[in-house]
């Protein structure tokens, strides 16, 4: 690993400087915008109530905010700004390979990286002490999903998956949990089929359930309307593991087709005052319900905010406090340890729901299965 770039200087902090805070979010196409301007939105508003409340010892947290339009290359490059302009951690990414090469570079810099919501295991190639991650590794998640498949009674369940380190991830993450149990994983490669061809080889195999391993809008939303309106299919069930539906461009592009349909979502089944009041307050700044990425981006920010109390801007130091860690954050009690095949800090866990649209009420989410 290189020597660590140096963080603010004392010259700097005895000044009074900002304590700057780099955040990579995915803001343009083709990133999944929405995810990005939830995770924003509860990245600045912690800011704001962090220096509401004095800053870090007298001095306001700056949030240096860069789009990674969900680039790998571009987060790279993303973090070797962030770390010349002295930031003092890193914070936020939702997309998981674009959040693997950003700690990769991190790790390589010796710059402390909190990872808000990215989920794949090996978040780096090798352990680190300068990556955590708030968000559940995915094999946590998906395993709680497949659970709940079999729960519903699926066994023959088919996955309409794009080629991507993720997909395949999450993929064989349901095939090695399901195998043991009688379930079987049938994928069908969207670089061959069209909408209408997924229903065909839904029919051909005899499937139960569809997951969406696939990117949004496109093509998950014309599968979807592909199979809700294909009568052969009238009893199959769609899933998005990944989260599609919680935003509310989902119902929008879908209608009634956009419920009954499970994903998987990091919150508790019912919020403590912290996370009623951060509800209201993201509700607010968004103009819409927030999804759990936006209560992501405020832990993140209240746990650096209180490690960078105790430590000031010593980048050794702020990652070495990843093991002492004791937060109350908006969805439970933030505390961080090395689970096997995942090489980072991570919160262990955060909660897990299944939940989906309510086919009476699109816009009202009822929760199917917790774990």
């Amino acid at each position: 690993m290189s020597a660590p770039s140096a963080p603010p200087s004392e010259a700097e902090r005895a000044a009074g400087a900002s304590v700057r805070i780099g955040a990579l979010v995915p803001l343009t196409r083709p990133a999944w915008v929405e995810a990005g301007r939830h995770l924003l939105a509860g990245l600045e508003l912690a800011v704001r109530e962090a220096n509401d409340a004095g800053g870090i010892a007298g001095r306001p947290i700056e949030l240096v905010v860069r789009d990674t339009a969900a680039d790998p290359r571009k987060a790279e490059a993303a973090v070797d700004e962030l770390a010349r302009l002295g930031v003092a951690a890193l914070a936020g990414e939702y997309h998981s390979v674009v959040a693997r090469a950003a700690a990769a570079r991190a790790d390589a810099l010796g710059l402390p990286f909190l990872c808000s919501s990215a989920v794949l295991d090996a978040l780096t190639a090798q352990p680190t002490q300068w990556v955590a991650r708030l968000a559940p590794a995915q094999s946590h998640g998906w395993r709680i999903y497949a659970d709940f498949l079999l729960g519903a009674g699926h066994s023959r369940i088919a996955v309409a998956a794009e080629p991507s380190v993720y997909w395949t991830s999450g993929a064989r993450i349901l095939r090695d949990h399901l195998a043991p149990r009688g379930g079987t994983v049938i994928e069908l490669d969207m670089r061959a089929l069209t909408p209408t061809a997924v229903c065909d080889a839904l029919v051909d195999h005899r499937a139960t359930a569809l997951l969406l391993l696939v990117g949004h809008p496109e093509p998950a939303v014309s599968i979807v309307r592909s199979v809700r309106h294909d009568r052969r299919l009238a009893e199959i069930m769609i899933g998005a593991p990944a989260g599609q539906p919680e935003f509310a461009r989902w119902a929008t592009l879908l209608g009634n087709d956009s419920a009954a349909v499970p994903f998987l979502r990091y919150l508790p089944e019912r919020l403590g005052p912290l996370g009623a009041r951060v509800e209201k307050a993201l509700r607010e700044r968004l103009g819409e319900a927030p999804s759990f990425v936006a209560f992501e981006g405020y832990d993140t920010v209240l746990v650096l905010a209180d490690v960078l109390r105790s430590h000031g801007g010593d980048r050794a130091r702020t990652a070495e406090s990843w093991p002492h860690v004791a937060v109350e954050g908006t969805r439970g009690r933030i505390r961080f340890s090395r689970p096997p095949d995942t090489g980072v800090w991570q919160w262990v866990w955060p909660p897990v729901q299944v939940v989906d649209r309510d086919p009476a009420e699109p816009d009202r989410l009822r929760i199917l299965h917790t774990g």
